[in-house]
Order: structure tokens, then sequence, then C-alpha cells
């Protein structure tokens, strides 16, 4: 395949530099991201790869030279690469929904995320399942402040089952909340990206923002609320038809989990998987299933993915929903 060969004019050394980052760190994310191979002296710059991906890749490396007055931040940068890789995959004409959070510019990156969004605003209940990185949970507490701050709800209530890692952590010293904020830090890392801390504190200490273990939702009605249990596949099939039938009135639900990662005692089956398979026909209960080509984290982080997934696969261990066998949710040690 003959290379494809690019330059930037006019001339601006100090976009060049912000062009390539620290190192050609840029320029590695670039060739990781779109599997191409780029070459530079000066301003020209040789890419190989096959014609499609060196395109692309073209087209991205012009538009970050467009943008680079000031440094490329990474975060930039993977979110730019993420984008470029769908454009023109099926269903990339899927609106993405305007959510009112603190970051302004928050949006679907993939058109699954899109859909996922869409999803939400649309169904009582919806069951997000896939891989880490997908934005399952960032994007359900985005949609739940946005549905705050419209005032379509009255609270926020995120919950997560409390169980560990694969690790046991003994005993944690302290009051309940000192004891369970461990195994709910993503959650509220989440919230001080969308609120300012100030608000997030505030509400809080109201109530307008209650953060949980799963235990504390029985014999409860949640109205006027929307609801996260982020974590799902580490719920029995008990405790989620407890949390499920929780639902009340002018209220949303939205349910997270990968089940490559369940971490329940060995032969308890997740609840999660149970749910996907039981309510599939449900009406207003909708289900976005993620793959690594949603990962919205470090480009290496969905090749990762795909590397267990296909181990997996070959090992015949069905830790993903798709290829799993009824029952059973045991993934790689």
């Amino acid at each position: 395949m003959k290379p494809l060969e690019i330059s930037f004019t006019p001339v601006d050394n100090q976009r060049l530099a912000n062009l390539c980052g620290v190192l050609d760190e840029n320029l590695r994310q670039v060739e990781t991201a779109l599997d191409v191979g780029i070459a530079r002296r000066g301003e020209r710059f040789t890419l190989t790869g096959s014609p499609e991906r060196a395109r692309t890749a073209a087209k991205v490396l012009q538009d970050f030279y467009d943008r680079a007055r000031d440094p490329l931040s990474l975060d930039a940068v993977q979110l730019a690469l993420i984008e470029a890789g769908h454009k023109g995959a099926a269903h990339a004409d899927i609106p993405a929904p305007a959510l009112i959070t603190r970051k302004q510019d928050l949006h679907g990156r993939t058109p699954r995320q899109n859909e996922y969004l869409l999803n939400i605003q649309k169904h009582d209940i919806t069951f997000s399942v896939g891989p880490a990185g997908t934005g399952k949970t960032y994007l359900a507490v985005a949609c739940a402040v946005d549905a705050l701050e419209r005032d379509a709800v009255q609270r926020i209530i995120l919950v997560r089952p409390a169980v560990e890692a694969g690790e046991r952590l003994g005993f944690l010293p302290g009051d309940m909340r000192e004891k369970v904020d461990p195994y709910l830090r993503p959650l509220y890392d989440a919230l001080y990206d969308m609120l300012p801390a100030q608000q997030v504190v505030k509400r809080l200490e109201s109530g307008e923002i209650e953060v949980a273990p799963l235990a504390f939702m029985r014999g409860r009605t949640l109205a006027n609320a929307f609801v996260i249990l982020d974590e799902a596949q580490n719920t029995t099939s008990v405790q989620m038809k407890m949390f499920l039938t929780r639902l009340g009135q002018n209220a949303r639900m939205v349910v997270t989990g990968d089940l490559s990662q369940v971490d329940l005692p060995k032969g308890t089956r997740s609840g999660l998987r149970h749910a996907v398979e039981v309510l599939h026909q449900v009406p207003n209960v909708a289900f976005v299933h993620f793959s690594e080509a949603d990962v919205v984290r470090h480009p290496l982080v969905s090749r990762i993915v795909r590397a267990y997934n296909d181990a997996e696969s070959r090992l015949g261990l069905g830790a993903r929903y798709e290829s799993g066998p009824a029952g059973s949710d045991d993934a790689i040690d």
C-alpha cells in the first residue's frame, strides 16, 4: 500500500509542537487508535496503513493542527479519536441529546452512547451492559443531574451493592457512611464532575442527592426520583427483583453493569444476567449492550477488553453475556 503524505501550511512550529505533543505522544495516540504508522519530517507527515485508515488519520491530524493554537490535552485527543473512529458507522447519525450539567459539552461519543442517552429519556427503566470505560455510569449520572436541574425529578438516588472486587478488605473503621463510602466512590466522582462541589455537599446534606448501598433500599418506594443502580452484576436475583420493584410514580431507573466482572461468591448467579433474560420483552424497559468499540478511555483499553474477550471465547469461559452459557458468571481469574 502506497503511503499517504500530508503537510501543514502555513508552517507554524508552535502548532506543530502542540499537534505532536510531548515526545510525540499525540502522534502515538493516533497510531494506536487508528492502526496506522506515522513518520514526520518537519511539517511533512507520512501515513502508512490501509487507505481508509490513512485518510481518517490525515483528517484527524488536520483537525488537531487547526485546533493546536494551545497544547492539546490528552483527554481531548483521545475523545476526538474515538469520535473519528465511529464516523460513517451504522447509526452514526443518532442525535446527541442536550444535557444540563457543569460540563456543557457533555454528549455521547459513540452512536451506542447516544442510543443509551435517548433510551434513558424515553423509558422508565434502562439497563446498560458492557465493559469498563464505556460511560455506563458516567452518562447515567449526567442524565440524573440533567433531570434534577430541569425539575423533572425531586431527587437523585445512587445505589451500589457493597461487594468487594475479589479482595477481602477486612474491618473498616467509622460509622455506617464511612464504611460504605469506599464502595460508592465512583458515584461521588461522577457527581463532582457534573456539579460544583458546594452544590454536591449541600444537596447530599439536604437529601436531594442520596448515595446508599443496595441493602438500604428494601421496603422503600422510590417516587419522583432518578435512581441509578451501579455495578449491578454484583446483585443476586433476589436483590435485583427487590430493587426494581421499588419503582414509584414519576421515577426513572438506570441499571448498569459488566457481566465479565462479577464478584459474587462462586456459584451465585448474577441478578443482572437474570434480569436481562427475564425482562427483555417487558414494555418500557430498554436494554443497551456496549462493546469494546464504545470504550472512551485510553485507546489501549478497548484493545485490552477485546483481547480478554477473545481469550475467554477461545477457552470457552463465557464471561461475556453475549457468549456465556445461561447461568454462568465465571470470568478469568
